[in-house]
This record gives structure tokens, C-alpha cells and sequence, in this order.
């Protein structure tokens, strides 16, 4: 889950690297909203909406779309429980919404053999008919939802872009300046498994805690986050090594969605919404 399928989220965040020097400004410091981490982004939401919004209208409109249905509207419905409990959160607390500016849609799409869903920066989300037996219900739903939101919110996609930019002009000053020529391979095999994996292993774990929270916020079972993943390890069978993987291992994320659990239930109550 969480990667964009055939529209991927890495295909988005290459095409959007490719056209930034218009948008580069110099690298700023920021706190992941609710886990207080660091990040570095380099990329304005503006810039990054202004790619994003467009790239989810051809995906649409390329993309056999379920309308008018319960099942569609179920997931419109969820999805905006979810927005309207983060929203309440952050009027409540008289801080700024990290989503104020989101301009959210939800669709389904009619695919069957796809076990995925994902959220484009500023709240463009997609479910594939796919993922909804692992869902099995309105709480699975939720969990998977919640996740995908999380991405979003704590801006992984602007993160990512300019991880990457900083790191290749690193690279690049290293091989140049230190070592005297290119080294391909090896700088690739570094970065791979030095950088790009755990820094997004490290980004899912963070959307899979900040996900649980907002589905508790909106009142939904967040015992189900963890039981997608024992159906999921059923339905998918053998996983790579999580080396080797952009994702945590599937027990790995049941063992830290357990742990955390009680603690999000304490601090993050659900809002009536």
C-alpha cells in the first residue's frame, strides 16, 4: 500500500524533480506535524500542487473510475470523517491545520487485481477495488485511508524530492572532488541502500503512526490497522527482505501498529465530528 501502482508515487516525485529549478528556493527546516521529526523541504506546496492536481486529472480521465455507487460513496465518506476529525483536531488546539490548504477528492478505481491505494500531495487520493478484501470494513478502510492522508500531511513527497537533490549534488561533489571521476554503480548501490530504503522505510513507519492517529481521531477501530497487515501477509505471501524493500516488513509494521495503539488512544482521543 501506499505507493502509487502504475501512477507511482516515485514517478511523480522524478517528473516533478525534472521541472524544479523554477522552484527551488534554499533548503528550510520543518517538523513533521504531530512526530515532531526534522525535515528538509526545498519544494513550496504551491509548486508541488501545481504538478500534482494536473497529473491526478489525466490520471482520471485515463483510469476506469467506479461512480455512483455505495461502495464509491463509502470511500468519499471515510475519507472526509478523516479530514473533518483533522480539521476539529487543530481548531481545538488553535493551531495552524497542516491541510488547510488541500484541495481533498476521493476516488475508486475499478481494478480488481491492484492491492493499493495512495494520496498525491494536497489530498488527491485513489482506492483500488483491489484492496478492499484486505480493508474488509469501514475500520480497514479507515486505517488504509489514514495512512495514505499521512503522506501527505507530513509532506513525504517534498521531502523526498529534495532529499534526493541534495544527495545527487553530494554525490556528485564527492566523486568529482574526492575520488576524481564517476563511479555509477557504486554511488547508485550507496545511495540505494544507504539512503533511498531506509529514508522511505522511515517515512512509512511515520505515515503508519500518524494514520492510526488520524483514524482514532475519527472515531474508527484502529485494532484493524494491524489486522490488514496479517491479511495482507496472508494473501501475499513470502516478502523481501525489509533490506531490500522501500517498506518495513509486514511483521515489523503489526509489531510497532500493537505497540502503537494504547498510546494513540490516550493522547488522541476520538472527536465527534
Amino acid at each position: 500500500m501506499s505507493d502509487f501502482s502504475n501512477f507511482s508515487r516515485r514517478k511523480f516525485i522524478l517528473g516533478a524533480s525534472c521541472m524544479c529549478s523554477s522552484a527551488l528556493i534554499l533548503p528550510s527546516c520543518a517538523e513533521v506535524a504531530m512526530s515532531d521529526r526534522k525535515q528538509i523541504k526545498i519544494f513550496s506546496d504551491d509548486y508541488l500542487y501545481s504538478k500534482a492536481f494536473p497529473a491526478y486529472e489525466n490520471f482520471k480521465s485515463q483510469t476506469k473510475l467506479i461512480t455512483g455507487t455505495n461502495e464509491s460513496q463509502n470511500i468519499v465518506d471515510i475519507g472526509f470523517n478523516i479530514k473533518d476529525a483533522i480539521n476539529k483536531y487543530y481548531n481545538n488546539l488553535g493551531e495552524e491545520d497542516p491541510t488547510s490548504n488541500f484541495q481533498w477528492e476521493f476516488v475508486l478505481v475499478d481494478d480488481d487485481q491492484t492491492k493499493n491505494a495512495w494520496c498525491m500531495p494536497g489530498g488527491k487520493i485513489a482506492f483500488y477495488t483491489g484492496i478492499m478484501p484486505i480493508a474488509s470494513n469501514n475500520d480497514g478502510i479507515a486505517s488504509i485511508m489514514g495512512h495514505e492522508i499521512a503522506h501527505a500531511v507530513a509532506r513525504h513527497s517534498s521531502e523526498r524530492m529534495s532529499t534526493a537533490i541534495l544527495v545527487d549534488a553530494g554525490t556528485y561533489a564527492l566523486e568529482r572532488l574526492v575520488l576524481g571521476q564517476r563511479l555509477p554503480s557504486i554511488s547508485k548501490q550507496l545511495r540505494t541502500y544507504g539512503l533511498d530504503l531506509p529514508f522511505n522505510r522511515k517515512q512509512e513507519s511515520e505515515a503508519d503512526y500518524l494514520g492510526i492517529i488520524f483514524s482514532n481521531l475519527a472515531g474508527y477501530n484502529i485494532d484493524e490497522s494491524y489486522k490488514i497487515w496479517e491479511r495482507m501477509q496472508k494473501e501475499g505471501g513470502a516478502s523481501p527482505s525489509e533490506f531490500f524493500s522501500t517498506h518495513p516488513s509486514p511483521q515489523n509494521r503489526i509489531n510497532k501498529l500493537k505497540e502503537w495503539i494504547p498510546e494513540v488512544r490516550s493522547k488522541y482521543p476520538s472527536i465527534k465530528t
